[in-house]
């Protein structure tokens, strides 16, 4: 007997509960009407995938960075930044053939991006096409008018291991990942 009373005060509580909340949007809803996750401001500036992408690839969570950067090509679309970007971090990772065929989409996309040209020399040095990536390393150099000095530094090093493929293992050089804005990543040159 006592559950067949219950179940109408249970229900009518409810319906008050549910009359309440209607007036702020509801449970965990703006008012503006839109839908948003429980905790999450809808109305809130979210920080650019890029610059979150660009500091945790400075702090070395490169995981975390390729997360940023995959949540800024949702945002902004896949252009020539978050293409790069997507490269870089690959490259940190490891993955030198999708990190190739992300910068090399991205210095399709857009020829005169210096940064891209760099970062692709550096994944061509990694894999050992050492000519290859001399010439995009020379492209690179010739697009930022020398003003890089990581980029010149990559080039000699380049050219340099080029002439001698062991120069790399004798004078413990690195090549330099560059990002458009500022910032270095380094990354050990392989034999």
């Amino acid at each position: 007997m006592t559950a067949f009373l219950l179940r109408p005060i249970l229900a009518m509580g409810f319906v008050l509960f549910l009359s309440a909340c209607a007036g702020s949007g509801g449970v965990g809803l703006p008012d503006d009407g839109t839908k948003a996750a429980p905790g999450l401001d809808a109305r809130g500036n979210s920080v650019d995938g890029l610059i979150v992408g660009h500091r945790l690839m400075a702090s070395g969570n490169y995981e975390l960075a390729l997360k940023a950067y995959y949540r800024a090509a949702g945002s902004t679309g896949l252009n020539v930044d978050v293409l790069s970007a997507l490269g870089s971090a690959n490259l940190k990772l490891g993955r030198l053939g999708q990190a190739e065929n992300l910068l090399r989409r991205a210095v399709e996309q857009d020829e005169k991006f210096a940064p891209a040209w760099n970062n692709l020399g550096v994944v061509l040095m990694e894999s050992g096409q050492l000519g290859e990536a001399e010439r995009v390393f020379r492209t690179a150099f010739a697009l930022d008018n020398g003003n890089s000095k990581q980029i010149r530094e990559n080039l000699t090093l380049a050219l340099a291991k080029l002439e001698n493929p062991s120069y790399a293992e004798e004078n413990n050089s690195t090549f330099a990942l560059v990002r458009r804005g500022g910032g270095e990543y380094q990354l050990l040159a392989t034999p």
